[in-house]
């Protein structure tokens, strides 16, 4: 165990937390700060002092990090709720509190880290946005190639653009989602691993701390100290809590990323394989003009079901996104257009 990284951190979150109270200034948020920040000086000392039994040598001060002056500076210019998996990242609790979803208040040691599921939504939502970036990205690649090229006698080029934009753009989203996917994982493993070594070196200030968020978030003090006692009291409860309460993660929310990357991959293929279809069965203008019919009626279906997650009727949904698809596809053939005569 590293004690000058250790002391580290909670210096460095104590330092954040003041940022935070000064920007939550005359909100209820403002005191839970300042006690988070007298909470982790107490851990700071708590480290000093085994530090100094141990030998090791530690700063006579604290002098912030240019990158937590950065992330400071982000929080007094822009607030702590868009940074919040940021200064997560950066062992800042409390961060549960600026979920815009969580608005759940316990009331009972069984209902302390509750959420209302998300049976496959989350999911549903990925996949219609990937296949609405395959279908739009490849649809107006396509035309920006008619249009250069000319689809009467380019089908061999508009088949071999479409299928090369198909590959790339999908590697290239399954790559992102691994890197996303991936870095949030470790993010979680890392802030998981300072819990346990906290928990076993002071679970009392560990629990002090969660009380107090408890009472952010509406519990009574005296409730919210039985609740936090009586969580700390079991470790595996305790880590999911604390994952969930401070730093505002939910550890069934990470997935694997290989199946995200995989899920990526195959959502916006199969929203990219659309407009291409046509110019496998046959060529020329015949191909573009079913390529466009095809791409407008999945433009439509994507927009409809967005409304799922929109609340807006869907019909208005799919015509709404006909027109942006369609915007795109017809700004790139013009472009392509224009580029071909030119360059020709």
């Amino acid at each position: 165990m590293n004690m000058l990284e250790s002391w580290r951190e909670e210096k460095r979150s104590a330092y954040l937390y003041r940022i935070i109270s000064d920007v939550e200034s005359g909100t209820a948020r403002q005191i839970l700060f300042l006690e988070l920040a007298d909470a982790a000086e107490q851990q700071a000392r708590i480290w000093a002092n085994m530090a100094q039994q141990s030998d090791a040598e530690l700063p006579a001060r604290y002098v912030p990090e240019l990158r937590v002056r950065l992330v400071a500076a982000l929080v007094r210019r822009i607030g702590p709720r868009p940074l919040r998996n940021v200064l997560a990242a950066m062992k800042v609790r409390g961060m549960s509190l600026y979920n815009p979803a969580d608005h759940h208040i316990p009331t009972s040691l069984d209902e302390v880290g509750r959420r209302h599921r998300n049976v496959g939504g989350g999911n549903l939502r990925a996949a219609v946005f990937g296949v609405n970036d395959g279908l739009v990205s490849n649809a107006s690649l396509i035309m920006g190639v008619a249009g250069a090229a000319g689809p009467s006698g380019a089908s061999g080029v508009i088949l071999l653009s479409g299928v090369a934009g198909l590959l790339a753009g999908a590697f290239s989203m399954a790559a992102g989602e691994y890197l996303s996917v991936r870095s949030q994982r470790e993010m979680y493993e890392y802030q998981i691993g300072l819990e346990r070594d906290e928990l076993e070196q002071y679970p009392q200030e560990e629990a002090a701390e969660l009380a107090l968020i408890f009472q952010a978030k509406g519990v009574e003090r005296e409730e919210a100290r039985k609740l936090a006692k009586d969580i700390i009291a079991d470790p595996d409860r305790a880590l999911d809590t604390l994952a969930r309460e401070e730093l505002g993660l939910n550890p069934e929310e990470l997935g694997s990323p290989w199946g995200a990357a995989l899920f990526s991959f195959v959502s916006f293929g199969c929203g990219a394989i659309v407009p291409l279809l046509p110019f496998f069965l046959g060529t020329g203008m015949s191909a573009l003009f079913a390529a466009i019919a095809l791409t407008s009626i999945a433009l439509f279906g994507v927009g409809a079901a967005l409304s799922l997650f929109t609340g807006r009727h869907a019909w208005l949904g799919g015509l709404r996104m006909l027109a942006i698809g369609g915007a795109a596809g017809g700004a790139t053939y013009l472009i392509g257009r224009a580029l071909g005569v030119t360059l020709a």
